[in-house]
């Protein structure tokens, strides 16, 4: 998957937000150019193994899709009721991106990877331990998913040194990678271990930590470097010296109040959500035309997908070309046009396309939104709009497959 993007290392991405665009906007001191960024037409140090970090975190959140028949015949409840296994991760990556951000997050990158780490490990206990009952796995689930988000936010924080984009978009293609990916490992991982292995894909995460927590250091102690010159105007205590709320500066709300940041947010809101509705209901839809079982149904869809994901490549890549105004016109029509292709074309080829052309859309979308949405603004803010612009990502996680819950059971949008 490195070797994808790598090709294209001669070619600058810069440009991804106004800050890029505009030689007025606010720059970074002088000391955090040279500790944290990196040199022209290079990726950040680590960004790599950030990807594979994020897309085995990632694949909890489709792994249990074409599980979910069985196990909701082990839990004694209907399909689309046992759909809130997967939004209870959509939830838990809801609440753990500011909780983690906001405490674990001060200490660096590298103290967000063991926090995420320990969560993932103790929601995957809860739900290999939990009886044969909804809401505990549901709990579990939610636990696995905290954790979860401390290594999407760690990985993106170690690929933020490179302000060119890149390698934030490789991160971003990662982040698709795993969660299409996850479709099929999932689904074999039930067939050769039984239904709650598919519900613990994230302990995947645990086996790239040796790689990923060197370069997480060491971004933490350069972050430290480029923020020591700027204590005093970063505001590190509040009126009258009194101590900043450090969670509230995790989750900045005050950025909603702009226009250049609320509407990206927005769209990556929505296309989050319509990708993860597809993520439940595009492989059941395909089952209902072809009758193949889990494993074909896996394949066919995480791989489609996965192209998707890796396509998104050239849309970061010829963003800066296109423009902030035609890309997410480019996105919009892309994501309703995927779903309407899975959700209502009666051939099996479309609804694969459908599943594609939205992985594309998203993973792109969160490449490009990301810079459009944190450019022009100071760099001590930029941790802070990260955060809160992730959240938009498992806010769709978490309402996609209860939208198409609700069309499985009502207006049968996805049979």
């Amino acid at each position: 998957m490195s070797a994808f993007p790598a090709r294209l290392a001669a070619r600058p991405t810069a440009a991804l937000g106004p800050a890029a665009r505009n030689p007025t906007a606010p720059r970074p001191h002088a000391a955090h150019d040279r500790g944290a960024a990196t040199a022209p037409g290079r990726r950040a140090p680590g960004s790599t193994a950030a990807a594979l970090l994020i897309a085995a975190a990632a694949s909890g959140i489709s792994g249990p899709s074409l599980a979910l028949p069985t196990a909701a015949h082990a839990l004694g409840v209907p399909t689309a009721s046992a759909a809130w296994l997967m939004t209870a991760y959509g939830l838990g990556l809801l609440a753990g991106t500011p909780l983690l951000s906001g405490t674990a997050g001060r200490r660096g990158p590298a103290a967000l990877v063991r926090a995420g780490a320990a969560l993932v490990a103790l929601g995957a206990a809860i739900v290999l331990a939990s009886p044969a009952a909804l809401l505990p796995l549901a709990a579990g689930r939610a636990v696995e998913a905290a954790g979860a988000a401390g290594l999407t936010v760690a990985a993106f924080r170690i690929a933020g040194r490179d302000r060119t984009g890149r390698s934030t978009g490789l991160v971003a293609i990662g982040n698709a990678a795993g969660g299409t990916l996850g479709l099929f490992v999932g689904a074999g991982a039930a067939q050769l271990l039984g239904w709650r292995a598919a519900l613990v894909m994230p302990l995947l995460a645990l086996a790239v930590l040796p790689a990923v927590l060197r370069p997480a250091g060491q971004a933490g102690r350069a972050g430290e470097s480029g923020q020591s010159g700027q204590a005093g105007q970063a505001g590190e205590t509040g009126p009258a010296g009194s101590p900043r709320p450090r969670f509230r500066d995790a989750l900045p709300l005050g950025l909603l109040r702009r226009p250049g940041f609320r509407r990206p947010a927005l769209l990556m809101l929505a296309l989050a959500t319509v990708n993860f509705a597809l993520v439940y209901g595009a492989p059941r839809r395909v089952t209902a035309l072809t009758g193949w079982g889990p494993l074909p149904t896996g394949a066919a869809v995480a791989s489609v997908a996965l192209v998707g994901a890796l396509l998104s490549w050239q849309l970061v890549r010829l963003a800066p070309a296109l423009g902030t105004a035609r890309v997410r016109v480019l996105l919009a029509t892309g994501s309703t046009a995927a779903a309407a292709a899975a959700a209502f074309a009666p051939w099996p080829p479309v609804v694969l396309l459908g599943s594609a052309l939205s992985s594309l859309v998203t993973a792109g979308g969160q490449g490009v939104l990301t810079g459009s949405a944190v450019g022009g603004l100071a760099p001590e803010r930029q941790g802070g709009a990260i955060g809160l612009f992730n959240l938009a990502f498992p806010a769709g996680v978490a309402a996609g497959p209860a939208l198409a819950g609700f069309a499985d059971q009502t207006v049968q949008f996805l049979y």
